[in-house]
């Protein structure tokens, strides 16, 4: 690139005098350390040479990890923020670059998920002239981000970066972009050193906080849902301590599994029809009232009356504002949470929940049962719950599961209950297909001694299983388990459905995806015999390198749906 000027020095920092100076790559560089940033993702452009110039001169070095497309460096900074709760970096080269992690960053947006991508932007000295991926890129994604600028020069690198990395990181958490000029990447300035950090979650307002507990304690029939933003925001022990206090049943879903651990006797997921349907009082806390709740319209069910809705969320904006809601409340969720609990010990009659308890913990046995048959299946073609039935008691207390599908991670849904917080990864409610293999690169850096295991559609491994390559070249050893029913199946059923035929729905049959990432220097392994799953993902779990289970499913043991999903 011939607009680009001769590289500068290394970045040097006057600690005493708190003053940092160098190109804007190792200012950057110095700002991302300074939030906490451990990895650089990204895919080699010649616009952001300046952020690999800083990461490499960095003290001690910062870890550059490229990949094969930028949408998995983009999914792998988001679910860095996801698991360690400080945003991750994503470094993306101008235009195509930065428009390929579009999906991505939607989906941080759609999740909560703190992360920070910085784009190259063709050179501010040749703008209007039709450079290389001249691009106005910030116009494009400010509306799936909390902010979205360009910073016009060195001068503003410093500030600008910083305060990209602290509202990322605050409440509600979110992806910001910025982008840099080619020309002014490669300048120099100097300022303060930054310091890093959040700012603090709103105190709620404790009224309102009564309020809720006084309509817990007359409920007859609560019920508690955590979600994402429990995990996000810190606080799942004091949802748990309030749980258990209180004696409330809880049902969890996204990032909010694992909160109350599987098997607790106050985790109800399993009953959860039972549950949202015949509850007079359902307190959310931590995740929207969108399609995965039914819109907050619950209750209604065997006769019951509907029952009201309480909305509790980490900030204002994240309430409900078309949802019949009781009550809600916005702010630091461990103190919401802690001060449920001691509202609860001062009201004048504490309310027994027993039965309602034992009738939903009944409904948990009872679906444990029905669920057995399907777990321990020996059709041919393999039913997918089989594989749940054999990778659910491989799986250890601190694994990191990953879902990137649709009907098979349905199953995951149903089946797999987190016995640790912070142990699951899902697209959230963007539903983004593609995300998986930047979630298991992200979990194997975040968690190097833990057991992660993707769970891959055949489908949604079209999207990235090019970029098994990047966990071969970077020693990323993951479990990857595969439903492949060779189609399209959360499409194919409901087209059928709707129309009593489907097109568009099928794929390859049985296409050895196995081979793909063998080529690419992992190993695998296809199963078409349910007795043989348990044995190859032992197999799996035992290897040094990525390690694919192909397991042949019945295109037609779908997920059970009664809607569509609108």
């Amino acid at each position: 690139m011939n607009d680009a000027p001769e590289q500068t020095t290394q970045a040097d920092t006057d600690t005493d005098a708190g003053v940092l100076s160098g190109h804007s790559g190792e200012l950057a560089v110095a700002v991302a350390r300074a939030h906490g940033v451990e990895t650089m993702f990204t895919l080699s452009g010649a616009h952001v040479f300046p952020m690999y110039d800083g990461a490499v001169k960095a003290d001690p070095p910062m870890r550059l990890l490229d990949v094969r497309h930028e949408q998995t460096a983009a999914f792998a900074a988001e679910a860095t923020g996801k698991l360690t709760r400080r945003p991750g970096l994503a470094v993306l080269t101008a235009g195509p670059g930065v428009t390929n992690g579009l999906s991505a960053i939607a989906q941080a947006q759609f999740a909560g998920s703190p992360m920070v991508v910085v784009g190259g932007r063709a050179p501010a000295n040749r703008w209007g002239t039709g450079s290389l991926q001249e691009l106005d890129q910030p116009p494009i994604i400010a509306p799936i981000s909390k902010m979205a600028r360009t910073l016009h020069s060195a001068d503003e690198v410093l500030g600008g970066m910083d305060e990209a990395f602290t509202l990322a990181g605050s409440s509600h958490r979110g992806p910001v972009f910025v982008d840099i000029p080619m020309d002014e990447f490669f300048n120099s300035a100097s300022g303060p050193a930054p310091i890093g950090g959040t700012t603090p979650g709103q105190e709620p307002d404790g009224d309102l906080v009564g309020e809720i507990a006084e309509l817990m304690a007359g409920a007859r029939r609560p019920l508690l849902i955590l979600g994402t933003d429990v995990w996000s925001d810190g606080a799942e022990e004091a949802a748990l301590r309030l749980v258990e206090h209180a004696g409330v049943p809880t049902i969890t879903n996204g990032m909010g599994r694992g909160v109350v651990p599987g098997g607790h006797p106050l985790l109800v997921t399993k009953a959860r029809s039972q549950a949202l349907g015949t509850s007079d009082l359902v307190v959310v806390v931590g995740t929207p009232l969108d399609f995965r709740l039914g819109y907050g319209v619950f209750g209604g069910k065997d006769g019951a009356p509907p029952a009201q809705v309480v909305h509790i969320a980490d900030s204002p904006g994240q309430l409900s504002a078309h949802a019949d809601l009781a009550a809600s409340v916005s702010g630091d969720l461990t103190r919401i949470l802690d001060g449920l609990a001691q509202a609860l010990d001062q009201v004048v009659r504490r309310p027994d929940w027993s039965s309602w308890v034992t009738d939903l913990q009944a409904g948990v046995k009872a679906a444990i049962e029905r669920d057995a048959a399907l777990l321990g299946a020996e059709a041919d073609p393999i039913h997918p719950a089989r594989i749940y039935g054999e990778l659910v008691p491989r799986l250890a207390d601190d694994a990191v599961v990953i879902g990137d599908g649709g009907d098979f991670v349905s199953f995951a849904g149903k089946f797999v209950e987190p016995k640790r917080p912070g142990g699951w990864l899902d697209p959230g409610p963007y539903g983004c297909l593609g995300a998986g293999l930047g979630g298991a690169i992200a979990a194997r850096l975040a968690r190097p001694s833990a057991q992660v295991a993707l769970l891959l559609g055949d489908g949604a491994a079209g999207f990235s299983l090019m970029d098994v390559d990047t966990l071969v070249r970077h020693d990323l050893p993951v479990v990857m388990v595969m439903g492949n029913n060779s189609a399209w199946g959360l499409e194919k059923g409901p087209m059928q459905m709707i129309y009593g035929y489907d097109v568009v729905a099928d794929l390859a049959p049985r296409t050895a995806y196995d081979e793909v990432v063998k080529a690419l220097g992992g190993a695998g392994e296809t199963v078409t015999d349910p007795r043989q799953i348990g044995p190859a993902l032992d197999r799996a779990f035992a290897a040094s390198v990525p390690y694919l289970v192909n397991v042949i499913t019945d295109v037609n043991a779908a997920y059970p749906r009664a809607t569509f999903g609108i």
